[in-house]
């Protein structure tokens, strides 16, 4: 598992029937790096949440016919306070 930050939502106008309609997020790393994974719990803009990655993605989508590499699995509450202790 790792821990990203919500981005914007990914459109797109065409997509294979293997990867569901699921909405996919843009996910920033800690480390500034940006992914792409399928998020079935409907998080928002700015939520800090864990992931699941590899075969086991498939699972927390719901469904292992879906292409996942990385999934969306929880939103985790007051990350910011956990992150940044000082700034309170």
């Amino acid at each position: 598992m790792q821990i990203h930050q919500i981005g914007r939502q990914i459109t797109l106008t065409s997509r294979l029937d293997d990867l569901g309609h699921l909405p996919l997020k843009e996910l920033k790393t800690l480390g500034g790096g940006t992914a792409v994974g399928m998020d079935p719990i409907g998080t928002k803009e700015g939520d800090w949440v864990f992931t699941i990655a590899n075969s086991a993605a498939r699972d927390a989508a719901g469904d292992k016919r879906l292409l996942s590499d990385l999934t969306v699995s929880g939103i985790i509450d007051n990350w910011q306070d956990i992150i940044n202790p000082d700034d309170k």
